[in-house]
């Protein structure tokens, strides 16, 4: 975030007064910045090009290491009713990061950018996708496409009986072409509701 400037007061760049106070080079200013290392008048800032006035404190985390910010790969438990394409700042969003992410890395505004979706979900289906920034992560969903078993989780109403789960269990015809079958099998029953899982590949 950037503080308000006083109007006609242009200051100067963030990364410029950083590297002076630190007595380091502008890049290395730029990426303790970009790394949430810096904070104007006590608030984050994580723009480099944000303008700073001389009245303004400028606060650097002296355990800060001038690095390139790393990437991150994001799983999100995507509700019904979102499309997984939809902006990205709906989906992803500091204030849904779980409780229980150990990891201990600060939520950035850089791990938001280009991200991709690997694990796509229709709108109507919740469920967990995933999102990298990392080429190794983005090669290996790719590669083990065919491999990974996909588990998908219906409700129908009614009761499904074994001769109808048997027809279920049997390789599906689309446009003219045996597919794969899917591995179904009963995962609750209750209130004239029946939950049936579907793994398949």
């Amino acid at each position: 975030m950037n503080s308000p400037m006083p109007e006609g007061d242009q200051g100067i760049r963030l990364a410029k007064r950083v590297a002076a106070q630190v007595g380091c080079s502008r890049r290395e200013a730029e990426l303790l910045i970009e790394n949430g290392a810096v904070r104007v008048d006590g608030r984050r800032v994580e723009v480099p090009q944000a303008r700073v006035t001389p009245q303004q404190t400028v606060d650097i985390d002296q355990a800060a290491k001038p690095e390139p910010v790393q990437v991150v790969t994001l799983l999100l438990n995507k509700p019904p009713g979102i499309p997984f394409d939809a902006p990205i700042a709906r989906l992803l969003v500091p204030a849904q990061r779980s409780e229980d992410d150990t990891s201990q890395r600060p939520t950035l505004q850089r791990h938001f950018a280009n991200q991709h979706c690997f694990t796509p979900l229709e709108t109507g289906a919740g469920g967990l996708i995933v999102f990298t920034q990392d080429p190794r992560i983005e090669r290996k969903l790719v590669e083990d496409a065919g491999l990974m078993e996909y588990e998908v989780m219906v409700d129908v109403h009614g009761e499904v009986g074994s001769q109808a789960l048997h027809r279920l269990n049997q390789s599906p015809v689309i446009d003219g072409r045996a597919m794969l079958p899917a591995k179904v099998s009963i995962n609750r029953q209750n209130e004239g509701i029946t939950g049936l899982r579907f793994a398949m590949k």
